[in-house]
């Protein structure tokens, strides 16, 4: 393992590499579909645990629910606990950097936005988990959204989507990225555009790690949970 100074040294993912070199294990599946594909999923691990482990330190506490959130959409295998371990309370002593992480994967997925929306639900998934979303952490969520290349109006959507059936039973028209005055047809457009995109399918053929998988079948539920109320109350065939 290297120390933070070498993780200063190397960059972001100079201390991440070293940090989960150990983890041979735990993406055979998708290593042994290529190269692309495992750099593709290791790329993602990486930015998932540093940006985890700094959007819980946003507000100025890592808490217990916080940690607990992060373990429910990144899953580790019991012999590589302590290498992710090490990297998380590295990168949580404080928020400084998180940019360089967002832009690393932002590039690196910045032909699949849905993977990079994945990943933001994530975010907010550990955001909230602590049973409220601070100025601090909006600033933080917005931000990444930012640099993962998601407008205003696109991260209102998913800002709705993440953030429980409270939001979306007051605008899920914002779920589906549209307005109240939009026609049924531009409706079933949405809806089923982002149920081709979030669908849990299209990471598994992919070979996306297990943690994206999950979010995706969240962020379905959200969706459907939405057009179902859309659909109900315009009486949609």
């Amino acid at each position: 393992m290297r120390s933070a100074a070498g993780f200063a040294a190397a960059g972001p993912f100079g201390f991440a590499a070293a940090a989960l070199a150990e983890l041979s294990g735990a993406r055979t599946s998708v290593a042994d579909e290529g190269p692309e594909a495992h750099t593709k999923s290791i790329g993602f691990t990486i930015a998932v645990i540093a940006l985890a482990a700094k959007i819980a330190k946003a507000d100025g506490e890592v808490t217990r629910d916080e940690v607990a959130a992060f373990r429910e959409i990144f899953h580790v295998p019991p012999d590589q606990e302590a290498n992710v371990q090490r990297f998380f309370d590295q990168a949580k002593r404080d928020v400084a950097g998180y940019e360089v992480y967002a832009r690393q994967v932002a590039r690196l997925f910045k032909t699949n936005p849905a993977v990079l929306e994945k990943l933001l639900g994530g975010l907010f998934h550990i955001a909230k988990a602590d049973g409220a979303v601070p100025d601090s952490e909006m600033t933080y969520l917005r931000n990444v959204a930012e640099i993962f290349g998601f407008d205003a109006a696109q991260f209102e959507r998913i800002r709705r989507s993440h953030l429980g059936a409270a939001l979306i039973d007051e605008d899920p028209y914002a779920v589906l990225g549209e307005t109240a005055d939009a026609s049924d047809d531009a409706l079933k457009t949405a809806y089923r555009r982002l149920m081709r995109e979030h669908h849990p399918d299209l990471l598994i053929g992919a070979g996306m790690p297990q943690e994206a998988i999950r979010l995706a079948n969240q962020k379905v539920a959200a969706i459907t949970a939405a057009w179902e109320k859309v659909r109900l109350a315009r009486n949609i065939a």
